[in-house]
């Protein structure tokens, strides 16, 4: 018997190690150890109300409550805030790209053209054409100078120097006769202008 009894002995010493690594790998990783544990036991077709599956509920939502007003800070960061919020209204809203490089093109455009204006040569001509007189009785020498400048074979020009001259009727040239104010009139001239 001393045999059998070592024997058994050392059988239940054997499974009394084995139980005590199963319990401690349980403890170290429950959910890996016996996933089938958390399911009911199978029944014969058969169940108690205890043992019926509960559908699953949802979960309740929570709601928040509303979020209440902020109570006005009279300090500097919140007068600042309140500046802040005016200026958006203030300030003129961004353009997008496209309305921006669309607006660099044609300022770019329009200054292309004043360049390409600016890139013609011009010449200086001299001669004499009559300024037309304005409807307040000034002399319009834009039109002289367009005149003068068409007459070399230009297409427009700006008058730099004029002059002007006295032009009678033939009664104020009588001797002895008294000038009248109508007699004599002052006639203007383009005498220098620039063509382009």
């Amino acid at each position: 018997m001393p045999y059998r009894s070592g024997y058994s002995l050392m059988l239940f010493g054997t499974r009394a190690a084995t139980l005590g690594i199963v319990l401690s790998m349980m403890i170290v990783a429950p959910d890996a150890a016996f996933p089938q544990a958390a399911s009911p036991p199978p029944s014969l077709g058969v169940q108690s109300p205890a043992q019926q599956p509960v559908p699953a509920q949802p979960e309740p939502q929570q709601i928040e409550p509303p979020a209440a007003p902020r109570e006005e800070n009279p300090g500097l960061i919140n007068e600042i805030g309140k500046l802040l919020e005016k200026s958006k209204t203030l300030l003129p809203s961004l353009k997008s790209p496209s309305e921006t490089l669309d607006d660099l093109n044609a300022r770019a455009k329009g200054a292309g053209e004043s360049l390409s204006n600016m890139a013609k040569p011009a010449i200086m001509v001299t001669g004499r054409a009559a300024c037309a007189v304005a409807a307040n009785g000034a002399p319009d020498c834009k039109a002289g100078a367009d005149k003068l400048c068409q007459s070399k074979g230009y297409k427009e020009g700006k008058s730099l120097d004029t002059d002007a001259a006295e032009k009678c009727s033939p009664k104020a040239y009588i001797p002895g006769r008294k000038r009248e104010p109508g007699d004599c009139k002052t006639e203007n001239y383009v005498t220098r202008a620039v063509c382009q």
